[in-house]
Order: structure tokens, then sequence, then C-alpha cells
């Protein structure tokens, strides 16, 4: 190797390391808001972590601030366009997030966040144990995620929406519900402007709440499920998307036919996942937002105490399967993106 060509080299290596340096420092420093209209990138903002639904819609207060990080991603040219927050399941931030999904927004016009909850807070996967990041906090971070992006010059605030996968569907669910969005802070009656929950881990459980109007916002919803998921029943979703239709939420509900959990992973490999915590779909448990009490929702019937202890042992059970389909991946982005048209339209 001649002196020039090992000095050309070693220029080149300089400049990537400065800016693979520069790119990290973005990632680790806060961003307090969008208004300088950055561009493409992996960005570090302020969060909490509340461990409870009832201490996250009590507000931050003195509790200690938790950076979490979001990667942006924006469709080429000037023009003001809709958003998309994606945010992740029990695996944490995976490949789809970062490729699939925004390059099937970014061609139709819609710049995607794509949010790591689990990263900065020191963890990789919450799948064999769901206490490591609190549910709250998951929803905590979309709503920071939200005030975020509504900041940015190149993002129509009044046109954000949410984007969830397995364990994310709970957070789009409580995103969309009155009570929880009146504690949040937003300015100017900033709000998601409609919810896209993916083979959704929110329709059993204590995550369930009870439907009545008023519960959840008028924003539309669109629920993505395959019918061959093991991991997140697709019954129970189906009956919890209906509920919240009929009492006045619009909502669209596609399934996929043969479609598994995780079906726009990028391996098609199945995997069966034996340590995996899921909630059965008998479990009979949903939550009063109002209240915070529990019931069975077949018999009605409030739980408590030994009751309700009694219940939940019924309730939880491990082992489940993921498997990647790029037939259904493609029409989960068809429908998405045909019902964002609609939600957007002006």
């Amino acid at each position: 190797m001649t002196l020039t060509l090992f000095r050309g080299l070693h220029a080149i290596l300089l400049t990537l390391a400065a800016l693979l340096t520069e790119a990290d420092a973005l990632a680790q420093t806060p961003v307090g808001d969008f208004k300088a209209g950055p561009g493409k990138g992996e960005y570090s903002f302020a969060s909490w972590t509340p461990k409870t639904l009832p201490e996250l819609m009590r507000g931050q207060g003195s509790a200690e601030a938790q950076n979490v990080t979001g990667h942006l991603f924006l469709p080429p040219g000037d023009a003001k366009v809709p958003a998309v927050l994606l945010v992740h399941g029990s695996g944490g931030i995976y490949s789809a997030m970062l490729d699939f999904w925004p390059k099937a927004f970014n061609a139709a016009g819609i710049a995607v966040f794509s949010m790591d909850s689990f990263g900065p807070r020191g963890v990789k996967s919450t799948a064999d144990d769901q206490s490591q990041v609190p549910f709250a906090a998951d929803t905590a971070d979309a709503f920071a995620a939200l005030k975020l992006l509504a900041t940015h010059p190149r993002i129509d605030p009044q046109r954000i929406a949410i984007m969830g996968f397995s364990r994310g569907g709970i957070t789009v669910q409580r995103s969309a519900v009155e009570r929880i969005i009146a504690t949040q802070k937003l300015p100017d009656g900033l709000r998601f402007a409609a919810h896209i929950p993916v083979y959704s881990g929110g329709c059993v459980g204590v995550f369930r709440l009870r439907v009545k109007p008023g519960v959840f916002s008028k924003a539309p919803q669109l629920w993505i499920h395959g019918n061959a998921d093991d991991y997140t029943g697709l019954a129970p979703c189906e009956s919890y998307a209906k509920q919240i239709a009929e009492a006045g939420t619009p909502v669209e509900f596609v399934v996929l036919e043969g479609a598994g959990h995780k079906f726009d992973a990028d391996d098609p490999r199945k995997h069966f996942l034996r340590g995996a915590q899921r909630t059965l779909d008998t479990c009979p448990v949903e939550m009063d937002i109002d209240t915070f009490a529990s019931f069975d929702r077949g018999t009605g019937q409030r739980l408590q105490g030994e009751a309700y202890q009694a219940v939940l042992k019924t309730c939880g059970t491990t082992g489940a399967s993921i498997e990647g389909s790029t037939k259904a991946r493609d029409r989960a982005a068809q429908v998405t993106l045909a019902f964002m048209a609609k939600a957007f339209a002006k």
C-alpha cells in the first residue's frame, strides 16, 4: 500500500469516526424541541418512568427524568407533512421499525419517529419479565414524543398518529383514553389524530378498560391482527374493538389470514419463545379508568382482595410464537396507508 493511499484511507476513517461520534452525541444529548428542523437521525428526549397508571395520571411532579430515544425519518421535500410515532413491543426496537415501516410511510409523504423505550433504560427485552419497564412508562414516553414531534417545522401537529406493536398496542390504546389525555399537559389541544394497535397485547387482563361512552377519544382507530396469533389472541381484540366502536369511536378492524405474532419481522422462520409471559384470552379482568377498580367482564362483579388475586392466578401463562411474513406486512402497510389517508384528509 502506498503512503498516499494509506493517508487517504486514514482520512476517510477519521471522517467516518467523526460522523459516528456526532450521531452518538445527538442520541445521548437530549433535545428540548425540534424547532431547528432536524433531519434524519437518532435523538434523545426527556420523559420519565411512572410505575403505575394512577401515577402517570398524577403527573411527573418531582419524579426523576428519564431520557429515551427516537429515530426520525422524514420524506423528501420542504412541505409540511403528517407523522406517525412507532412504539415497539416486548422485544424492543427491531429492524422493521428502522427500515420497512419508515420506507413505506416516507414513500407516502409521512414522517416517522421510531421510539426506543427500552435501550436507554438498560433493557433489551421484557418478554420474559414485563416488570423490567413499567407499562405506564411507555405511555409517558409516547406523550413526550408527541410534544417533541409537534415542534418540528415540517410536521403538522394536528396530523400525528401513533402505531404500536404487541406491548406497544397497549400504549396506543391508553393514548386514546380521554382521562389519560387530559392529565398529560398537552399544549394547544394537542393529541394523537389516529391510533393503530397492531397485534395488540392490551385486549385482556388488567390492560383492558371498561368501555362506556366518553372513555375513548373520537380519533379513528385501525386494529390489525393475524388469525394465527398464539401470543395475543384475536378474539378478545375483536370484541374489545367492537365495544369501543359501539361507544362512539370510529374503528376499523383488519384480520390478516394466516398471520402470526410479529408478522412484520424480517425473519420468516417461526420461533417459539418458551419464557414469554402472556395473558390468556379467557382472563376476565377489566379496569374502570374512573375508579381504577377491577371487574369480571363476564359477570360484572367487582374483583378485590383475595378474589382478585385468585382470578389473576388463572390469567397468566408462558410460551408463544413469533413469525415474520412478507405477505402479511405488505397487506398491513397497504391498509394502514389507506386508513391514514382518510384520517388525515383535510
